[in-house]
């Protein structure tokens, strides 16, 4: 007889528990290695190629008392496949894997990993089952494990338990403080692909000097002239015309920049698909597109050829059409072309003409995108009349408005001037400041002619927007120290005056164009998040809290950002080409940045300070709105008090008083850092919070989340659908009002809809314009909404719990925002272009849905 075999789960009083390890291969992973005989393949198909050991919470190293007692290697089971020898698809795998535990070990709380494959594969969890004294331990991975070789260091991976540094279990606390030492880096050297280093640099990477005087960019970042926050390093060798500004990859079609390998776009097909389509238009089709114009000139010559670009498309040249399928694959464009297979650019409709081809022009809709727009962030409560400027004498002379009384006074409804402003009617729009100091250099240097603009509006009794006066403004020719010449138009429906009406406007919406992409968009949100990625990579263990919550926010935003300044604002990329600064766009962007301050990105804050509310404790938000149809405010009030209560319950779990906010070194670290470093520039302002109390803590990791979150939905996915149409938010003025007199003049009197499109943005320009922006304002199908984690991101239950309230808070929000949007007396909200304000509704949908709110900068 055989006799009697003990169970497996129990042996020599240790005690064998079975873990789930999830992961993906990378695609050729899986048996090239066996084919090129580079591994052992009994081995392999042994399945010890990936070793994992368990770390005591209680036990330390023997040896090394700081460390915890490591438990013995175990293997992942079957990884591959012997009765087929065929590569598995990249997808999710689950592999078994079985521990076994010394009596004493405790419950494990972290892991090191170890992979002996000659290709990486991402981590996605591992779950331990019926662990003595705890039952289920859940590790959240999610990460890109390389070869054993590629590190000096053991992987480790933590458990989904959350600790305050002072916390820490003992045998853990050398694994966590030394993670972020391999996390930090020594900053020199240049990064490679599979590095997990983050750390700061300039942006001096956004021109390119070895090409020539024209490819030269100023660096953003050190200086008082250009500051900016700091991005991220890759340590490329500098250029070798200037050892100051950083080299740019020479294959862009491969965008082989360095950022850490967990900050990458993720698997899925309509990720990729992002990435491809954005390559392929700023590299390909924008080229080709313009040897097209190149050789045959072409314009709009009345709005019915615009329409054209949706409703029938842009015919291609063979040539062209030969070009762009040659250099990529149709597949990757194929909702750039017509489904028919025949060679033209394909649009969809945008939004803003669906129902009503003229509504964008009317006075109403042009004051409803202030409001509910995709730039809602910019229009303030006019307190002074007439408009005063804060640029300079000395240098800019007299810059106050040149706006009067009888411009405005038939339009107040009966109201003085002084009566309007008591009463909280009168508004601005204002742009003057923000590119007055670059119209001379913009109109001398670049293609653009541009103004810098005041449009001034009146808060009527149905809370809409009535366009009252609109002020174009240039540089004395004599000097900018003699100030502004002026002309100020104001609202007509007939004759060549209407058509000079609607060329002020479209002025206007150029320079809001502008300032929407430069500083609304791009600074705001991209530019300022990056350093609290790279803070809190640098600084916060996956163990603390803080990273715990604000992790979520930060998926794709260094991918996303570093792309951008590959191919959109870098020198010569997609934003010099289609918006009006050109060359000065990144220095108009840093001037904005010299005026950010973080207290102020809060949103009621925000408001606040533009002056469309007042605090008021008797508001359900603490604060009450001058215009109360105004939607992107109405429902981000209601967006920002549901995300400041659920930080609020999430840091009250683990912070109990000041005293341990102050207390937490890793926390200090961080805003020391975040600080000093990403936003070093800015570091002396008075306005940074001390971090010393909770609720300084609550409020700053409220605005990060919120920048990251719904500030960028409402200025991101709403670019196609009020942007598509290329005359209701032109980019660029390619001439100035023309003068009375003129054959261009004469030509407002006889073709106004060729005048109005020979102004703005050109054909080529809105074909370009338009491919980008369609892109930039899908949602994905991987897309990650406010509300979402995945399960068992954390293994306390009163922050799952809170959690849930806050998602279930959401759902009730999204409810209100369908309510009023189909409340006719709400007209901010609708419009004349029957497009209701979905930007801040939270959940969203695959593609251009012009709602949705992601919990990231991801696009």
């Amino acid at each position: 007889m055989f006799g009697i075999v003990k169970p497996p789960s129990i042996f020599g009083g240790n005690k064998k528990i079975k873990g789930n390890v999830v992961l993906m291969k990378k695609n050729v992973l899986d048996f090239n290695d066996m084919r090129n005989g580079i591994i052992d393949p009994l081995s392999e198909l042994l399945g010890q190629r990936v070793s994992l050991q368990l770390i005591s919470s209680v036990q330390t190293h023997t040896g090394n008392e700081l460390k915890g007692k490591l438990g013995k290697e175990s293997y992942l089971e079957n990884w591959t496949n012997i009765l087929t020898l065929f590569p598995l698809l990249a997808g999710e795998s689950a592999y078994s894997v079985h521990f076994e535990l010394e009596e004493g070990f405790g419950v494990p709380e972290a892991f090191v990993i170890n992979n002996n494959h000659t290709t990486e594969f991402f981590l996605k969890s591992l779950t331990l089952e019926d662990v003595p004294d705890q039952g289920q331990v859940h590790f959240v991975c999610n990460s890109w494990v390389y070869p054993a070789n590629h590190y000096n260091y053991d992987r480790v991976f933590f458990r989904n338990k959350t600790y305050l540094p002072h916390q820490t279990p003992a045998p853990l606390i050398w694994y966590r403080e030394q993670e972020l030492v391999y996390l930090r880096g020594n900053g020199t050297g240049e990064r490679k692909d599979g590095d997990r280093i983050y750390d700061y640099d300039f942006y001096n990477d956004l021109g390119n000097p070895d090409k020539g005087e024209k490819h030269v960019r100023p660096i953003l970042g050190g200086t008082s002239e250009y500051p900016y926050p700091r991005r991220g390093r890759t340590g490329r060798p500098p250029t070798k015309t200037d050892p100051n500004s950083e080299s740019r990859d020479i294959d862009l079609l491969n965008l082989n920049f360095y950022i850490p390998r967990d900050e990458r776009f993720g698997h899925l097909k309509m990720s990729d698909f992002l990435v491809n389509t954005l390559k392929s238009v700023a590299l390909i089709i924008k080229p080709a597109i313009e040897s097209l114009f190149d050789r045959t000139p072409a314009e709009f010559d009345s709005f019915k050829d615009v329409l054209s670009l949706y409703e029938g498309g842009f015919p291609l040249p063979l040539t062209v059409f030969e070009t762009i399928s040659k250099n990529v694959p149709l597949e990757t464009l194929k909702d750039l072309f017509r489904a028919d297979g025949t060679r033209f650019l394909k649009y969809p409709m945008p939004h803003v003409i669906k129902e009503d081809k003229a509504a964008w022009m009317t006075d109403e809709e042009f004051g409803r995108e202030m409001l509910a727009g995709v730039n809602p962030v910019v229009i303030r409560r006019l307190q002074e009349f007439p408009p005063t400027s804060k640029l300079d004498p000395s240098i800019y002379g007299n810059q106050t408005s040149n706006i009067t009384e009888s411009h405005i006074i038939n339009n107040l409804d009966g109201l003085s001037v002084n009566e309007a402003l008591e009463q909280n009617k009168l508004y601005i729009l204002d742009h003057h400041d923000s590119f007055m100091p670059f119209v001379r250099r913009v109109n001398d240097t670049t293609s653009s002619k541009i103004y810098a603009t005041r449009t001034l509006l009146f808060l009527t009794n149905d809370g809409t927007l009535k366009p009252l006066a609109i002020e174009l403004s240039l540089p004395h020719p004599n000097g900018d120290a003699l100030g502004a010449v002026s002309k100020i138009c104001t609202p007509a429906e007939q004759g060549v005056e209407s058509t000079i009406w609607q060329l002020a406007k479209a002025y206007v919406t150029v320079n809001d164009y502008g300032h929407h992409q430069l500083v609304s968009h791009w600074l705001n949100t991209h530019a300022v998040a990056e350093p609290f990625v790279l803070a809190t990579n640098r600084q916060l263990s996956v163990l603390h809290p803080i990273h715990k919550l604000l992790h979520p926010h930060f998926r794709d935003t260094m991918n996303i950002n570093a792309l951008a300044r590959q191919l959109l604002v870098n020198g010569g990329g997609i934003i010099e080409s289609v918006v009006f600064p050109g060359k000065y766009s990144m220095e108009i962007s840093s001037a904005a940045y010299k005026n950010w301050n973080l207290a102020e990105q809060a949103h009621p804050a925000d408001l606040i300070k533009r002056g469309v509310a007042v605090e008021d404790p008797s508001s359900p938000h603490g604060v009450r709105l001058l215009i109360e149809d105004y939607p992107y405010a109405v429902d981000g009030l209601e967006i920002w008090a549901a995300m400041k209560n659920w930080v609020q319950e999430y840091c009250s779990f683990y912070y109990k008083s000041d005293e341990i906010v102050q207390n937490d070194k890793e926390l200090q670290a961080w805003w020391k850092e975040l600080r000093e470093v990403g936003h070093g520039d800015l570091k002396d302002k008075s306005w940074w919070p001390s971090m010393q109390t909770r609720e300084e803590l609550v409020e700053t990791c409220t605005t990060a989340i919120w920048t990251t979150s719904a500030l960028h939905a409402a200025v991101n996915f709403g670019q196609y659908p009020y942007g598509g149409y290329i005359p209701n938010r032109p980019t660029i003025s390619r001439r100035l009002m023309p003068e009375e007199g003129t054959r261009e003049y004469e030509e407002l009197k006889t073709n106004p809809e060729k005048a109005f499109l020979r102004t703005i943005t050109s054909e080529l320009q809105s074909l370009v314009e338009i491919s980008i922006i369609e892109v930039l304002s899908k949602h994905a199908s991987d897309e990650v909404y406010l509300g979402e984690r995945e399960e068992k991101w954390t293994a306390e239950a009163e922050p799952l719990q809170a959690f849930e309230r806050f998602g279930r808070r959401l759902s009730e929000i999204e409810d209100g925002i369908v309510k009023r949007n189909n409340d006719a007396t709400l007209k901010n909200r609708y419009g004349l272009v029957k497009f209701p304000y979905n930007l801040l509704i939270p959940n969203g949908e695959i593609g251009i849905a012009a709602k949705g709110i992601p919990n990231s900068i991801s696009i």
